[in-house]
Formats: C-alpha cells, sequence, structure tokens
C-alpha cells in the first residue's frame, strides 16, 4: 500500500497526494458479495502528475491523466490496474514509443478529466480544445482520437452526453481562447452527425451543459478565459462585471435564447427536464467570487433553476444547500422528468497536520448524498472517520442491453452505486458497491484494491458489450 505524502500543498498531501507507480494486480479479495449480474469495468480518472517542479505553484488540474479501474465478471473482481494516458510527453518521460498518430504539442496532454465508454471503445476526455486518447481494454494507451473532431478544430469534450433513447452523444466543445464554442452530435459509433457553432464572447469558461427531449441547455457564467495566466495551469479569472446567463437552443440547431441568473459558475449538472412550457434545470452552482484555483475555497450547492419559455423568466430555489459536488443520475432518465440523484459531499478539513495524520486534504469528505426530489428529503451514507469518498457512478441492476426508448424502468433507483472510498485504517482503496435502494445499509461489497487511489474527478461503469 502506498501513504499519502505530506506537502504544503493541500494538491500534494492527503488523499490528494499523487501515486507514483503503476500496479497490476488479480483477484482482489471482497468483503460481502459482488451482485452476480455486473459484468464490466469500473473507470475513473483524474490528475495524477509524473513530477513537480515546484511544488508550492503545483494546482491539481495540472497532473497528467492516470486511470483507474476494475474488472468484475461473476461475482468476482478480477483486476485492478493504474495506468497514465500516454501522451507523446508522457511517453517520453517514461522511455516508451510514443503511441498512435503525431499530434501538435501545443495542444497534447495526458487527458485528466473524464473516461467513457462507446461502440466497445474506451476513451478518456479532457477540455480547452486537448484532444482525447482512446485506451485498450486492459487500460493501455492506445493514442490520440479524433471523437467529435470538426473541421474547426473541436472535439468531444469532458462532459458530453449520451442519450440511450436515440443513441447519440452530444458534446458542448470550447477551445481556450475562442469566442464560439460549438454542439457537436455523433452517433454511437463516434461519427460526427452535425455541429453547430455558437457564438460565445469572452471565452466563457462552458464547462458542462444539459440535454432535454428537445433543448441543449448552456451557462455562460463570469469565469472567462485569460490568456496572462496560462502559466498558472488554470487560465480563467473571475470576471465581477459580466453577467450570468442560461441560454436553450433547439438540439437540431438554431438561435439560442438567453435568460439572466444569479452570479455563479455551475460546476456540473444533474438533470434537465421539460415540462409544459417550463425547463427544469438541476445543477451544482458555485457562489460569486471564489478563488478559482481553489477547490476548497467555494461551497458549492444544488439549486434548481426553471425557466418559464414563454414568459421569458429564470425562478430559482435552492435543493439542497449541503456542500457537495459531482452530482449523478440513472442515466435512462437523462434529459427526462426524475426523482433521485446522488453527489458527493465535499467538506473542508484542515490539511494533514504531518506523517500519519490520517485527515485528508481538503475538498471532499466521508459521505455520498442521496437525493430524492420528490419528497425535498437527501439521506447521507458516510464511509467512516477519515475516509474519503469521490464521485459515484449508478449502475442499474438487470442486463446491461440497449435501453428503451418508449420508456425508462419503472423503479429509478433500482441499482448500484459504485465509488473508490479511501480505507484509512488500510492505508488504501476499496470499490465500494451500495444498494440504492438501501442507501445506507451496509455495502453490498467492498473490493479491497492493494493501493491508495487519489481522489481524483469522473468516470462510469463501462459494461461488457
Amino acid at each position: 500500500m502506498t501513504k499519502p505524502r505530506t506537502s504544503a500543498n493541500r494538491y500534494l498531501s492527503g488523499n490528494f497526494a499523487p501515486v507514483t507507480e503503476e500496479v497490476t494486480a488479480h483477484d482482489l479479495p471482497v468483503t460481502g458479495r459482488i451482485p452476480a449480474g455486473l459484468s464490466g469495468r469500473y473507470l475513473r480518472t483524474g490528475p495524477n502528475p509524473l513530477g513537480v517542479e515546484d511544488p508550492a505553484a503545483h494546482l491539481w488540474t495540472l497532473g497528467e491523466g492516470m486511470v483507474h479501474g476494475v474488472r468484475i465478471r461473476d461475482g468476482r473482481a478480477e483486476w485492478y490496474r493504474n495506468r497514465w494516458v500516454r501522451s507523446a510527453s508522457v511517453a517520453d518521460r517514461l522511455g516508451e514509443p510514443r503511441r498512435g498518430a503525431p499530434v501538435d504539442e501545443r495542444t497534447d496532454f495526458a487527458p485528466n478529466v473524464q473516461v467513457a465508454g462507446l461502440a466497445g471503445r474506451t476513451f478518456v476526455l479532457i477540455e480547452g480544445g486537448l484532444r482525447p486518447y482512446e485506451l485498450g481494454y486492459d487500460l493501455d494507451t492506445i493514442g490520440p482520437c479524433d471523437l467529435g473532431a470538426t473541421p474547426e478544430g473541436f472535439n468531444a469534450n469532458a462532459h458530453s452526453v449520451f442519450d440511450p433513447r436515440t443513441r447519440e452523444l452530444h458534446s458542448l466543445a470550447f477551445r481556450y481562447g475562442s469566442e464560439h464554442v460549438q454542439h457537436i452530435v455523433t452517433d454511437d459509433t463516434g461519427t460526427v452527425r452535425r455541429a453547430t457553432t455558437i457564438a460565445a464572447p469572452g471565452s466563457p469558461y462552458m464547462h458542462d451543459f444539459a440535454l432535454t427531449d428537445h433543448h441543449v441547455v448552456l451557462y455562460d457564467g463570469p469565469v472567462v478565459f485569460s490568456a496572462a495566466h496560462l502559466s498558472t495551469g488554470v487560465p480563467f479569472v473571475w470576471d465581477h462585471a459580466r453577467p450570468a446567463r442560461v441560454g436553450v437552443m433547439p438540439r437540431a440547431g438554431g438561435e439560442v435564447r438567453w435568460f439572466d441568473v444569479a452570479p455563479s459558475l455551475v460546476g456540473h449538472t444533474l438533470n434537465a427536464y421539460e415540462t409544459g412550457t417550463d425547463l427544469v434545470v438541476d445543477v451544482v452552482r458555485h457562489p460569486e467570487g471564489f478563488d478559482i484555483r481553489d477547490v476548497g475555497s467555494s461551497r458549492p450547492a444544488l439549486y434548481r433553476w426553471t425557466v418559464d419559455l414563454a414568459a421569458g423568466t429564470v425562478r430559482e430555489e435552492c435543493l439542497d444547500d449541503r456542500v457537495q459536488e459531482f452530482p449523478r443520475v440513472n442515466a435512462a432518465f437523462t434529459g427526462r422528468p426524475y426523482r433521485y440523484g446522488y453527489a458527493a459531499a465535499v467538506e473542508l478539513y484542515a490539511p494533514p497536520a504531518g506523517p500519519g495524520d490520517p485527515r485528508p486534504a481538503e475538498g471532499f469528505s466521508n459521505a455520498l448524498l442521496k437525493h430524492d426530489l420528490v419528497r425535498g428529503t437527501t439521506q447521507a451514507h458516510e464511509f467512516g472517520r477519515f475516509a474519503a469518498v469521490g464521485e459515484a457512478v449508478f449502475v442499474p441492476t438487470g442486463p446491461p442491453g440497449r435501453p428503451s426508448a418508449a420508456a425508462p424502468p419503472a423503479d429509478e433507483d433500482d441499482g448500484y452505486l459504485m465509488a473508490y472510498v479511501h480505507d484509512p485504517d488500510r492505508g488504501a482503496a476499496d470499490l465500494v458497491i451500495l444498494s440504492a435502494q438501501d442507501f445506507t445499509g451496509r455495502p453490498l461489497a467492498r473490493v479491497h484494491l492493494p493501493v491508495r487511489v487519489p481522489l481524483g474527478l469522473h468516470g462510469n461503469w463501462i459494461p461488457d458489450l
């Protein structure tokens, strides 16, 4: 097992600290029982720097992407692997041949934001116009790829949304410094079917978006690209003179209608749907003015924007004021009326005091949240003192199959939540599988990994085809 490093920089301390080795382990021990119907891989990525020249100035987002994965089949955890994405610079530093076709090294980086599956292939995604990379089943890098690539230089971004009814992948892609974004639609093989260019004056940071049956929902806020801050690794600033607004565009393309909202930054979308002439958009919203280079400086909470398309107005309400991020939903309900949402609770711990201090660094806590948006209640599943958990992914029960285009499953929370959880007693991570319907009960299974998995960003359950 590996112990977290201690550093004055929180992103190099506690459970943010990067790991230094790639590990392969087979036949992992399990406490409890893995549901027999699960067959596939749980994959999650995040920044994991190969080396840090100036620890005091290091930022979390600067780390090269590393994917952590567990392969499950027949009630067994067959393997765990962690692998750096072999961008050109990573391959060079590891003394390995470069993978795939040559790329422009000015825009080449090991993606570190999202890992997803499409048409039997595995992709690691980033944003800002940087290239996606393709991985093999065992997480070895195949090379950079053209998923969602358009002639204008945009491509699929980190928060692309797959619509299970139309079998389309939607991306809202931005490029650093560009005054335009593109809404890109590919089919379920990754072939681009259409792209709509949208004016984005001032180069706003459009990290996420939402999808409904007939609309694409955009977030234009006061966080904008700044060329002067490129050297910091987070080339964005908060422009207090810039308003925040929500844009609504037909999915097929066309004019965007803009609606003013309170100044804020949308971290991530939980879900959105249509009801009559209203659009309901549920987001985790960061308040105005926080330091965007410091994940521990904000207190994001779950909000609802109800966009009245007939009246041209937006109503805002706070659905849950607990500090939280990384919201997820049963993907079968993407863009549809829904009841349940899930998120990671965020707690501001003091940084570890020194070697042996089990406290995690600021930014995450030991709990997942389940929101019942019909009853207006929230449950918390806590994993124990000094544990740390990030994003949880919802996995439906039963065979993966092709989701019905007519109607989603009747029981929206009939499934599991999967997440990596740091176990401070072992100094290593577990892949925890919870029943979504018995959310506060004992986990169904804890797959014990041999190493620590640093706190990371996003991932998915990718079922075997």
